[in-house]
């Protein structure tokens, strides 16, 4: 088990504290609102250059100079991205040219209503797995180029429903908002654990996490069933949920280290899930190796007919 000296209460700023990326590139899905702000702040603030990989790239540039007048790093970029579309994913990747070094895979929504995309796949699915599946494949020859960490967010959501393969995108169940958004967090941790099985050998490894309980606007569906059931000494600041993300790009104790789900700074047990155990620790079925596998290679048959290539 990975231990850090850090915990519930670190932030972002602290987390990279003493780290020094000069000479690195990451790039931050979703780095215009919420705990991906603060996750770009901390990485340029570290001497790295950071491309915000956004669907508004007018929030991006706003928040592109907010980073730079802060941290006095003025390599802070802004591309768009749309992870439901797939023609807007091969943009992002045919442009990318050099190696990256740090891929946040930080944008998602939650508890949306009932929405699907143009293939007919279901949103949460569609933006927090498979447009990111997308994107990391896409990007595989800058992540290999000089070895790069992939740092995926994911959710103590994902107790709430393991990937149901024989139907993603609800076509036979009633649509739960809750199902759909567990299944999406399953989906992420599961792609760590195999996107770092098969390219280890490339330098390339990949975690997940859990953020941890912030209010951002993320939580737009969900209203009133939001942060008011938590109570308040379980919530973050932006800048303490961007600290467990901060802490797998650039922990010299993450080196060459992957396939593994973090809470609070800090990697936790796997769990056999029950209905009267509560959501702590990483699920057994998020982290097997088969549904891992499997994952994979559905979501790659299902991107197949809009990318130009897979490793």
């Amino acid at each position: 088990m990975i231990k850090t000296s850090f915990g519930f209460s670190t932030t972002a700023a602290e987390a990279v504290s003493g780290i020094d990326l000069a000479g690195r590139r990451a790039v931050v899905t979703g780095g215009a609102s919420g705990i991906g702000v603060e996750t770009a702040r901390a990485l340029a603030s570290a001497g790295a250059e950071v491309t915000l990989a956004v669907r508004n790239t007018d929030a991006g540039a706003q928040t592109a100079k907010d980073i730079t007048a802060t941290t006095g790093n003025e390599a802070v970029h802004v591309d768009p991205l749309d992870l439901t579309d797939l023609a807007s994913i091969n943009a992002f990747t045919d442009a990318w040219d050099g190696p990256i070094h740090i891929l946040v895979n930080n944008a998602g929504v939650m508890a949306s209503p009932a929405t699907f995309t143009s293939p007919g796949w279901e949103l949460q699915f569609a933006t927090n797995h498979l447009g990111h599946f997308a994107l990391t494949t896409g990007l595989h020859t800058a992540l290999a180029a000089e070895g790069a960490r992939i740092v995926v967010v994911s959710s103590s959501g994902h107790m709430l429903s393991p990937v149901i393969f024989d139907d993603l995108n609800f076509a036979f169940r009633r649509y739960d908002p809750w199902l759909a958004y567990g299944q999406s967090k399953t989906a992420n941790v599961l792609f760590a654990v195999e996107a770092t099985r098969r390219w280890e050998s490339d330098g390339i490894t990949a975690n997940a996490l859990m953020p941890g309980a912030i209010l951002t606007n993320l939580q737009r569906h969900i209203g009133s069933q939001g942060s008011g059931q938590i109570p308040p000494e379980l919530m973050k600041t932006p800048q303490q949920g961007a600290a467990t993300s901060v802490v797998l790009a650039t922990s010299p104790l993450l080196e060459g280290i992957g396939g593994k789900y973090f809470v609070d700074c800090n990697e936790t047990p796997v769990v056999d899930k029950r209905p009267d155990v509560p959501m702590q620790g990483v699920a057994r079925y998020a982290v097997d190796a088969a549904n891992a596998e499997r994952l994979w290679n559905v979501s790659k048959e299902m991107c197949r007919s809009g990318l130009r290539s897979f490793v």
